[in-house]
């Protein structure tokens, strides 16, 4: 029987990718662009460990950064989406191993300035740790927000 990949390993496989496909019929409809960039996890990984302590990024950002790199019309949604979710279990998986400079994933919210309760620990932990930054979390029903979340985006990671 096969043993279990680490989220470490999730991380570096990076199998063919990064790629850029052409869009067709209704996805380039949809997606109203004529190419989509798919990052590699580990694309993904480094810009939310560039993000700075005091500073957000959302998904849609990452994703415009990933079609910005690779000159596509548009980031694919899906695997940036999944790729976050990676690298936030990577570098928990690296704090559990001792390692004190990990991927603050707890940086990354989704489109819309929420929590990812996805991430390990769920909301709770991506609240303490974005809490004892400085953002303010507030919940409208059963989500929770980065209050003006769009005050402290980074729009653009220089490297």
């Amino acid at each position: 029987m096969a043993s279990r990949k680490s989220w470490r390993e999730k991380l570096s496989d990076s199998k063919d990718l990064p790629k850029v496909v052409a869009l067709k019929g209704n996805a380039r409809k949809h997606w109203g662009g004529g190419t989509m960039a798919i990052p590699s996890p580990l694309e993904v990984n480094d810009l939310m460990a560039h993000v700075p302590a005091g500073k957000l990024i959302t998904i849609n950002e990452i994703r415009r950064m990933v079609a910005r790199k690779h000159r596509a019309d548009i980031g694919c949604p899906l695997t940036c989406g999944i790729f976050s979710w990676i690298a936030a279990h990577a570098a928990e998986e690296d704090a559990v191993a001792g390692k004190e400079r990990i991927t603050p994933y707890w940086r990354t919210l989704k489109s819309n300035g929420e929590l990812n309760p996805k991430y390990p620990g769920g909301i709770e932990q991506q609240k303490n740790r974005l809490e004892s930054e400085g953002p303010r979390i507030i919940q409208k029903e059963k989500k929770y927000y980065v209050e003006e979340y769009e005050s402290c985006l980074i729009k653009n990671l220089d490297r």
